[in-house]
Formats: structure tokens, C-alpha cells, sequence
């Protein structure tokens, strides 16, 4: 969604007010299309990107890049700390096409267009971009392509294990390391729970754009709610009609599935859930639920 939307989309969010929730570096896109639209946004962060504890994992694999045969991304944050650590090494310099030794392609492939084009700013190919932009299309596309082959997962510390369990079973040697780790950040828990509470900030929708927003989101309200450690917890949560309060009449708009699946694991509705996992396809079901 560009600044070359058409005019009856102007101001068709015009005064609903959006909560945005991304990690403080990425939220302008998301606020600033909204505001295209006419929304007005609030940024308070769900969550916050620090870099691991330990990096040891993460160079001993780009020291050996040539050693792989796929190179598996799945999302912005994890292309850039990749690359940081790569400039850190004195590697940035190098093209991730091509073996040195084997003269053989290094295959990319990235979990949707956001992360495809972070890969290519870096002036990498990309090799594939899955039909739908989650773990098992990514699944999909590689199962049939990886037998016998090393794949290098690079994502955050915290992570479903969908891509490295299921190419496994599919015959590949899958190395999973850490670029990141997202954490709760603390600071956003009293500017969270004035503007739930205040008429002047209320907000009208809530975006959410991954699992970890989802979790760090209620662990912001209430801690003992954000990772049930038993079976009874979940289902006494899924029974209740709000188990938060202060979110009655407050729209829940998903990026897509895994997030959808989050909001409703923590007993949360999805009123909102967009058709294309992306940010642009996320504006677009808010927009289209809401006029």
C-alpha cells in the first residue's frame, strides 16, 4: 500500500484509533501507512530486539557458509543481525552465491517479500519465497529440494521448530542458530495500561504482528497469563469470554495464522485477520473490516 492508493482510500481509517505494536525500529511502515489512511496511531512496543548472549554459534556458521547448500532466513530482524555479525567478521565483502572452493550456488530462501528484500539490499539472490508467508509454506517449498543437502537457519533465539523438524525428516542437515532474541520490554507496561484505561488514547484496533507481540503483549498485563505452564490454565482461558480486562469493544487484528493461533492459545479473540501475511495485507483487513 503506496502513497498511489486510490483516493476512496484516503481517510477510510479516518479517526479510528491504532495501536501498533512492533519493536520500536520497525514500527514507522506500519504507523506511517496507517496514518496515510487517517488513523491515529500509538507506538508503545510489545516487544524489544537484543542481540543473544552469545554470537559463537552464529560466526562459526558464516565462517562456513561454503559448507552449506541452503541458507534459510525467515525474517527482517534476522537478515540484519546476520549482517552486522558479517561486518563484524570482515565477511560483509563476500557473495553468499557462490563456493569458493566448489563453484557451487549457495541457495537463499526467504519467509516472505519483507525479508527478500532486506536479502537483496545486500545484493543476494533469492532463491525462494514461499507461496504463503509461514514456516510450513516454507516447508513446502524446500522439502522435496533438500535431501541430503546442509541447510543454516538463521533466526531468533526463541522460535517455532516447524522448518528445522520437518526438513529433517525430509533428509537434510540443519544447523538452527541464533541472530537475536526478542524480550519484554518493561518500560511499555504503565504507557500500556494508561492507554487502555484512558478515553483520549483507547485504542479502537490492536495490531499484532507476530507470536512474540501476542505473548509479550499480555505478559505486559498480566504476567501469569503469558505462558501457561499446564493444560488446566489453557483451558480454563479458553473457556472465559475476556480473560484481560479493559479489552471489551478493542478490535485484535492479526498478521496471519501462527499469530491468529497465539491470540486464541491465550484465550484472546481475532477479530481481524489479514488474508496476506504482510504488513500492507494487514492494513488491508483492518481497513476492509472497519469500513
Amino acid at each position: 500500500m503506496k502513497t498511489s492508493q486510490p483516493d476512496r482510500w484516503r481517510h477510510s481509517l479516518s479517526g479510528t484509533r491504532v495501536l501498533v505494536g512492533r519493536a520500536r525500529h520497525q514500527a514507522g511502515i506500519l504507523s506511517g501507512q496507517l496514518r496515510t489512511l487517517g488513523a491515529k496511531v500509538l507506538e508503545i512496543p510489545f516487544i524489544e530486539i537484543r542481540r543473544p548472549k552469545s554470537f559463537k554459534l552464529l560466526d562459526t556458521a558464516l565462517k562456513n557458509l561454503a559448507h552449506y547448500d541452503w541458507l534459510i532466513l525467515t525474517s527482517v530482524n534476522g537478515v540484519d543481525a546476520m549482517w552486522a555479525r558479517m561486518e563484524k567478521l570482515n565477511l560483509a565483502g563476500l557473495s553468499v552465491s557462490t563456493h569458493s572452493a566448489t563453484n557451487r550456488r549457495i541457495r537463499v530462501a526467504a519467509i516472505g517479500p519483507a525479508t527478500r528484500k532486506s536479502i537483496e539490499q545486500h545484493g543476494w539472490q533469492v532463491d525462494v519465497v514461499p507461496a504463503e508467508y509461514v514456516a510450513e509454506s516454507v516447508v513446502r517449498s524446500l522439502r522435496s529440494r533438500v535431501k541430503g543437502k546442509r541447510v543454516l537457519l538463521v533466526r531468533a533465539k526463541v522460535a517455532r521448530d516447524v522448518i528445522p523438524r520437518e526438513l529433517r525428516r525430509a533428509g537434510a542437515s540443519v544447523d538452527v542458530v541464533e541472530a537475536y532474541e526478542t524480550v519484554l520490554p518493561r518500560s511499555s507496561r504503565t504507557r500500556l495500561r494508561r492507554a487502555l484505561r484512558s478515553p483520549q488514547l483507547r485504542p479502537d484496533v490492536i495490531t499484532f504482528t507476530s507470536s512474540s507481540t501476542v505473548r509479550n503483549f499480555v505478559a505486559l498485563l498480566d504476567p501469569n497469563l503469558a505462558f501457561p505452564q499446564s493444560v488446566g490454565l489453557r483451558k480454563r482461558r479458553s473457556q472465559a469470554n475476556q480473560p484481560l480486562a479493559g479489552l471489551d469493544g478493542i478490535k485484535l487484528a492479526s498478521i496471519g495464522p501462527v499469530t491468529s493461533s497465539t491470540l486464541r492459545e491465550l484465550g484472546l479473540r481475532v477479530d481481524i485477520q489479514a488474508k496476506e501475511f504482510t504488513i500492507p495485507g494487514l492494513i488491508k483487513a483492518i481497513r476492509q473490516a472497519l469500513t
